[in-house]
């Protein structure tokens, strides 16, 4: 039986959105792979330095919402569990043991790729595993190096929205209709969430 090969799209997800899903999809149907998760960190430290996160246990609701009955899409609380700052070598790490039968692969966004010099331990996770860049059509190719350099890039559909545009729609009181899942937005809304003050 080969091995389950299983895409790692890492994040806050504060909110998760169709950019998103789009990505994680895309690059599932692209490499054929058997999944890709949604693993959703802890606390991202270079985010939670600079600004109030939601609750990992709130974004793991969220995502799951997100997903719905996808069946090529998961949601992966390893690095909740885990607890503490997440890392990506942790991470990993964690899932080879747990998996070692497991193929994985990294999904990183070209803005995360970037910021990857930038980790605790430089990236250096990433030199024994397969990184994919996904990034829009027709942008200019990353460069990357050092431990990236073999990376592949992925040109994917893209909606023009992140989470943070999303959380400020809200706390102006905008739509976010048709920037998440309807199951997305229907709990934003139930709890309150990103509204001014929350």
């Amino acid at each position: 039986m080969p091995a389950p090969r299983v895409g790692l799209l890492g994040g806050t997800f504060d909110p998760p959105h169709l950019g998103h899903l789009l990505a994680a999809t895309e690059v599932r149907e692209t490499l054929g792979l058997d999944t890709v998760r949604l693993v959703v960190a802890n606390d991202p430290w270079q985010k939670s330095a600079e600004r109030r996160v939601t609750p990992a246990g709130t974004r793991l609701r969220l995502c799951a919402a997100a997903i719905g009955g996808d069946t090529g899409l998961s949601v992966d609380d390893v690095e909740v569990r885990l607890g503490g700052e997440t890392t990506t070598a942790r991470t990993l790490a964690h899932l080879r043991a747990r998996e070692p039968a497991s193929e994985f692969v990294v999904v990183l966004g070209a803005d995360a790729a970037a910021r990857v010099p930038t980790w605790r331990d430089g990236g250096a996770c990433l030199a024994e595993v397969r990184v994919v860049i996904v990034d829009r059509p027709g942008s200019a190719a990353p460069d990357p190096d050092g431990v990236l350099r073999d990376a592949r890039r992925i040109e994917v559909t893209q909606v023009g929205v992140s989470s943070t545009e999303i959380r400020h729609r809200v706390a102006a009181g905008r739509s976010i209709a048709y920037l998440v899942p309807a199951a997305v937005h229907r709990l934003i809304d139930r709890e309150g969430l990103y509204r001014t003050g929350s």
